[in-house]
C-alpha cells in the first residue's frame, strides 16, 4: 500500500512539473508592461547620463583617460568642464579624423552602429506604416479585453481571420530586404574608401607588417630563409629581394616565461595581503601548497617558495636562451633551434608585399598559405607551429564542445525561466521548499528578483571568456581571427537559445502534446502531425511572446548608459580597494584605458537586430524601439571609443566582412519567420512562392560584393609601370635593418624583458627581513652569463653602492600608482595600449631604408638598459658576449673582441664649464623588441643629470628612480 502511495505521489509530482512548464511557456501580457518598461528605461537612462555629466569633469582618469595618456596623433579633441561639454566634440569630430585618433576598428564599429540606426529608421516607417494598419483592420474584435491590450494584440497577425489574403507581408518582406541590401552596399563602398585612407595613413605606411607577407604550413624542404625567397619568387617576382625569416623552435622557453609571470604575480598578491599594514604584520606568514611537479604537495612558506621558484625559473630561462643562442651561432638547427613551418618575408615597399599576397590568392600553393602579415602583437605565437592536421583536429573537437554547450544550455535556460524566475512554481513541485517559501515570502521575493537576472548575466559574462579559451586551444593563429570566432559563437549561442528556443518552445511543446495525444487514438502519425499544425502554433507563440521582446529591447538603453557612466567598473574597483588587497600592478592597470570588447558588443548589436528583424512582420512596434536604441548608442559608444576605450589589437577593420555576413543571415532568418506567418495565417502557397526569390537575392548580393569590394578592402595595390618597378631599391638590406626585422618577427619569448615583482613603497623597509634573497629582473645575471655588470647604486645616497636585495622588487610609492608612469613599459603598454602605439611619439617601426634614420624624439619611459647607438642590440639577455644573431661567425668574433669601438664619438669635443652642457645630439637605436628608442649623449653633463649614456636622470622622469640604474652589458631579456 505504501509503495502504491509513493508511486502515485511521484506520478502526481511529475504531472505537476510538466503542467507547470506548459503553463509558464504560454507568456501572458499585462497591458501596462510596455509603458512601465518605457518609463523606467528612459528615466533611468536620463538619470545615469546626468550622473555621468556631473562626475566627468572631476574624474578624468575614469571618464577620459585617453586625453591623459595618448600621444598627439592619437589624442582625442580637448573637452571642456561644462555639464554637457562632452557632447560638442562628438558632433564636431568627423569620421575621417577618427581613423587617425581611434583606429580603423573603432571607426568600422561606429559606422556599423550608424548603419543599423539608419536601417531601422526606414524599416520603422515601412513596417509601422503598412503592417500595423493592415493587422488592426483585418483582426477580429475582442470587446472583453482592455483597450490597450486589444490594441497591442491586434498589431500582430494572431487575430487576423484565417484565410484572409494579405499581400502586405510579402511586399514588406521584399521592401525590408531591398532596404537592408541597399544600406549594406552603400556602407561597403564607404568601408572601401576608409580602407584606402587607412592604407595611406602614417601609421600604416610606416609600419613593418604592412610590407611583410606571412607564410604558414611551409613544406619541409623549404623551411629556410632561402626556401621562403624561392616560394615568393615563384609566386610573383619582384625587383627587390625580400628579407626572409624562417621561424625557429623555442623549446620550452614560452612555457617557462608564462610560468615565471604567474609566479611573479602570485608573489605580488601574497606580499600585498601580508604587507597590507607593514607596521603590524600578521602573526603567521602566508603558506601555499605547491603543484605536484614543483613539490610534494605539502604546505610551505609562500614567500620563500615563490622567491626560490622565481629564481629557478629565471635561471632556466637564461639557460634556454643561451642554448638557443649557441645553436644559432653555430648554425646548428637541432631541436633547440629547429626551423618551423612558418615564416615571414619583408619587402622594400608596401606595393611589392601586397602584390605578392594578391598573386598568392590566385596561385595554387597546396596546403601552404601566403597572406599579408598581421601586427606582431596580433599573433598567438604558441599556435603558429601547429601542423595542419593537428589544428584541424583541435578545431573539430572545439566545434563539438561548443555545439554540446549550446544544446545542453536549453535545459538550464528553461528551468531558470520557469522556476528560478518564479519561485512559486518551484514550491509547487518541491513540497519541502514550499514550507520555507511560504514562511518568508518577502525574503524569497528579494531572492527571486536577483537570482535569475544575476545568474543569467553571470553566464553571459563568462561565455566570452570561455569561448576565447576554447579558440586558443583550437589553434587560432591571430587574436583577430580568435575574436571573429568568439563573436560568431556568441551570436550562434544567443540566436539559438535566446531567440529560437525561447520564442518557439511553447509552440513546439503544444505541437508535440497534440501529436502524441492524437497518435494514441485512431490517427496515423502523419495525420497527427498534420492535425498538430506546427506553423500555426509557432505563429501564435511568436505573437504571444512579442511583447516580451519589445520591453526587453526598451531596457537595453539603460545598459548603454551604464557603459557610459562606467558604473560596473567603478563598483568593482571600489569593492576591490575596500575589501581586498590589490597589488600595485592591479592598481596601475585600473587607471589605464580599458580595451574595448569588440566581439561582445558586436554580438549584442547583431542579436538585437536579429530579434527586431524576425519580429518585424509579427509586432512591427519592435522596429522603432530598436531604432531608438541605436540612436542613443551611436553617441554614447562614440564617446566611449574616443575618450575611454582603446583597441587592444588593431586589425585594420577586418570585422566588416564578418558583420556583413551576419546581417545577411539575420535577414534570411527574418524571411523564414515571415514565411511561417504567411503559411499559418493565410495558407497561401502563391504568396510563399513570391517569397522564394528572396534567398537567391541575398546570395547573389553576397557574391557580387565579395567580387567587387573584398580585394579593395584587403590589398593596397598601386599600378606600377616598368620604369617604376625598376626604380625600386633592390639588393640586401643593411645589416642593422635586417637584424631589426629578424627581431621583430621572432618569437617574443626570445627577447622579452622579464617583469619584476611590484611592491608598495611603504613596505620597503620590511622586505629585507623576509628572506627573499636577490633576483635580477633587468635582464642581467652577473655571475653566470655576463662579462661585466655594474652594481646597483643606492637610492638614497648618490654615488654609493645600494643594497643588493633591493634589486628584487620594483617599489611603487602611493603617488605613482598611476598608469601614466608606466605606460611605456611593454608589460603595460602591450596590454593597455594597442601594442604601445597609442603612447609612442612615432610609429613603431619606420619603413624602407629610413628605418634607422628617424630623428623624432621617442625615448621610452621604461627603465630599460641602453645600448650604444650604432651597434645592433643583442637578441638575448644571457650570452650577450656571443654577439647578435644574424652576423657571420667572423663578424661575431669581431663583435666579441674589437675594443676599437665608436665610443670616442660620444666624448665631449671641448672642455665644458660648470653647469654647461654640450648637446651632442639625439642618437637613435632599436631595443630588443624592435622599438625605436632615443639616447641623449651627455646632454645632461654637469647639470644634475645621471652622467651615463642612455640612463635618464631624476629630472627626466622621477617615476624611474632607482630602476634606471640597472645597467648591464648584455641588454634586456
Amino acid at each position: 500500500m505504501g509503495g502504491e502511495t509513493n508511486q502515485f505521489l511521484r506520478r502526481d509530482t511529475g504531472n505537476t512539473f510538466l503542467s507547470t512548464i506548459e503553463q509558464n511557456l504560454n507568456y501572458s501580457f499585462q497591458a501596462n508592461t510596455l509603458w512601465i518598461a518605457l518609463g523606467t528605461s528612459i528615466g533611468s537612462m536620463l538619470v545615469v547620463t546626468l550622473l555621468f555629466s556631473l562626475l566627468r569633469p572631476h574624474n578624468t582618469t575614469v571618464y577620459a583617460p585617453k586625453t591623459k595618456h595618448a600621444n598627439k596623433q592619437h589624442a582625442p579633441p580637448p573637452i571642456g568642464k561644462g555639464l554637457f561639454a562632452w557632447f560638442s566634440p562628438l558632433v564636431a569630430t568627423r569620421e575621417a579624423q577618427l581613423v587617425d585618433n581611434v583606429g580603423m576598428d573603432a571607426v568600422i564599429f561606429l559606422r556599423f552602429t550608424k548603419m543599423l540606426r539608419n536601417i531601422f529608421l526606414v524599416l520603422s516607417f515601412v513596417g509601422c506604416g503598412i503592417l500595423i494598419p493592415v493587422h488592426m483592420l483585418k483582426s477580429e474584435d475582442y470587446p472583453t479585453a482592455s483597450a490597450t491590450q486589444q490594441a497591442f494584440a491586434t498589431m500582430t497577425p494572431q487575430y487576423v481571420l484565417q484565410g484572409t489574403p494579405m499581400w502586405s507581408h510579402v511586399v514588406c518582406s521584399w521592401t525590408f530586404d531591398i532596404v537592408i541590401v541597399y544600406f549594406l552596399w552603400r556602407n561597403y563602398r564607404a568601408v572601401v574608401r576608409l580602407k584606402s585612407q587607412y592604407f595611406e595613413s602614417a601609421d600604416y605606411q610606416d609600419s613593418l607588417h604592412s610590407r611583410t607577407i606571412w607564410l604558414t604550413d611551409i613544406p619541409r624542404d623549404a623551411m629556410s630563409d632561402a626556401g621562403i625567397c624561392r616560394i615568393t619568387s615563384s609566386i610573383e617576382p619582384t625587383a627587390s629581394q625580400p628579407q626572409a625569416n624562417i621561424a625557429h623552435g623555442m623549446k620550452k622557453l614560452p612555457a617557462l616565461i608564462e610560468e615565471y609571470d604567474q609566479a611573479v604575480r602570485k608573489l605580488e598578491s601574497v606580499l600585498a595581503k601580508y604587507l597590507k599594514n607593514p607596521d603590524k604584520l600578521p602573526a603567521t606568514r602566508p603558506t601555499l601548497r605547491p603543484s605536484k611537479q614543483n613539490g610534494h604537495g605539502q604546505q610551505v612558506d609562500a614567500i620563500e617558495y615563490l622567491t626560490k621558484r622565481i629564481r629557478e625559473l629565471q635561471g632556466e630561462i637564461y639557460e634556454t636562451r643561451d642554448m638557443i643562442h649557441r645553436s644559432d651561432s653555430k648554425n646548428d638547427h637541432t631541436v633547440a633551434f629547429k626551423p618551423l613551418s612558418y615564416g615571414f618575408a619583408t619587402y622594400e615597399s608596401i606595393e611589392e608585399a601586397h602584390g605578392v599576397a594578391y598573386a598568392a590568392k590566385k596561385t595554387r600553393t597546396g596546403k601552404m598559405t601566403v597572406k599579408l602579415a598581421p601586427k606582431t602583437n596580433d599573433l598567438i605565437w604558441n599556435n603558429l607551429a601547429l601542423s595542419t592536421g593537428n589544428r584541424s583536429l583541435k578545431r573539430f573537437w572545439n566545434n563539438v564542445w561548443v555545439a554540446l554547450l549550446t544544446v545542453v544550455w536549453i535545459v538550464p535556460n528553461a528551468l531558470i525561466a520557469v522556476f528560478l524566475a518564479r519561485l512559486a512554481n518551484l514550491s509547487a513541485v518541491w513540497p519541502a521548499f514550499a514550507k520555507t517559501f511560504n514562511g518568508s515570502p518577502n525574503t524569497w521575493a528579494a531572492v527571486q528578483a536577483i537570482a535569475a537576472p544575476g545568474l543569467t548575466s553571470l553566464v553571459y559574462l563568462l561565455l566570452p571568456i570561455l569561448f576565447r579559451r576554447l579558440q586558443n586551444h583550437a589553434g587560432d593563429m591571430t587574436k583577430t581571427s580568435r575574436e571573429h570566432h568568439v563573436m560568431h559563437r556568441l551570436y550562434a549561442f544567443f540566436v539559438f537559445n535566446n531567440l529560437i528556443v525561447f520564442s518557439t518552445i511553447s509552440g513546439v511543446w503544444s505541437f508535440i502534446s497534440v501529436v502524441v495525444g492524437s497518435s494514441e487514438g485512431n490517427m496515423s502519425v502523419w495525420e497527427a502531425i498534420t492535425y498538430g499544425d506546427l506553423p500555426s502554433k509557432i505563429m501564435v507563440t511568436l505573437c504571444t511572446v512579442s511583447p516580451f521582446w519589445v520591453t526587453w529591447l526598451l531596457q537595453r538603453n539603460l545598459g548603454a548608459a551604464v557603459d557610459l557612466a562606467q558604473i560596473i567598473n567603478l563598483t568593482w574597483i571600489w569593492f576591490a580597494r575596500t575589501f581586498m588587497s590589490p597589488t600595485p600592478r592591479q592598481t596601475i592597470e585600473w587607471t589605464a584605458p580599458t580595451p574595448f570588447d569588440y566581439a561582445s558588443y558586436y554580438n549584442y548589436f547583431l542579436f538585437y537586430s536579429t530579434v527586431s528583424l524576425c519580429y518585424a512582420t509579427i509586432q512591427p512596434i519592435v522596429l522603432p524601439v530598436t531604432f531608438i536604441y541605436f540612436v542613443v548608442d551611436c553617441w554614447l559608444k562614440k564617446y566611449l571609443l574616443m575618450y575611454i576605450f582603446i583597441t587592444k589589437t588593431e586589425s585594420g577593420g577586418q570585422f566588416w566582412n564578418v558583420l556583413f555576413n551576419r546581417v545577411l543571415f539575420a535577414t534570411l532568418l527574418a524571411n523564414c519567420i515571415a514565411a511561417i506567418v504567411i503559411k499559418a495565417a493565410f495558407g497561401s502557397w502563391t504568396m510563399l512562392g513570391c517569397m522564394a526569390p528572396l534567398p537567391i537575392l541575398l546570395l547573389s548580393f553576397k557574391i557580387y560584393c565579395s567580387r567587387a569590394f573584398e580585394d579593395q578592402c584587403r590589398y593596397y595595390i598601386k599600378a606600377l609601370s616598368v620604369k617604376d618597378i625598376e626604380a625600386l631599391p633592390g639588393g640586401d638590406k643593411k645589416g642593422e635593418e635586417a637584424e631589426i626585422i629578424r627581431l621583430k618577427f621572432e618569437h617574443p619569448a626570445l627577447t622579452r624583458k622579464l617583469i619584476a615583482p611590484m611592491v608598495h613603497a611603504k613596505a620597503e623597509h620590511i622586505l629585507k627581513d623576509l628572506g627573499t634573497g636577490q633576483i635580477n629582473f633587468d635582464g642581467t645575471s652577473p655571475i653566470q652569463y655576463s662579462d661585466f655588470a655594474m652594481r646597483p647604486m643606492s637610492k638614497t645616497e648618490a654615488g654609493k653602492v645600494g643594497d643588493q636585495k633591493d634589486e628584487m622588487f620594483d617599489y611603487v610609492p602611493e603617488a605613482k600608482l598611476d598608469f601614466a608612469y608606466y605606460k611605456n613599459k611593454p608589460e603595460f603598454s602591450d596590454e593597455f595600449g594597442g601594442g604601445g602605439e597609442l603612447y609612442e611619439q612615432q610609429p613603431q617601426t619606420p619603413s624602407g631604408s629610413s628605418i634607422l634614420n628617424s630623428a623624432a624624439n621617442s625615448r621610452s619611459g621604461s627603465p630599460a638598459p641602453s645600448f650604444v647607438p650604432g651597434r645592433t642590440p643583442p637578441r638575448y639577455g644571457p650570452g650577450a658576449h656571443h654577439g647578435p644573431i644574424g652576423m657571420s661567425a667572423r663578424s661575431r668574433e669581431m663583435y666579441m673582441h674589437n675594443n676599437d669601438s665608436q665610443s670616442d664619438r660620444y666624448l665631449l669635443s671641448d672642455p665644458q664649464s660648470v653647469g654647461v652642457a654640450e648637446d651632442v645630439g639625439r642618437k637613435e637605436y632599436f631595443d630588443g623588441q624592435g622599438h625605436q628608442q632615443e639616447q641623449l649623449a651627455f646632454a645632461k653633463w654637469r647639470t644634475g643629470g645621471s652622467g651615463y649614456v642612455g640612463v635618464p636622470g631624476a629630472a627626466d622622469d622621477e617615476s624611474l628612480e632607482y630602476d634606471a640604474y640597472r645597467v648591464a652589458a648584455k641588454g634586456p631579456l
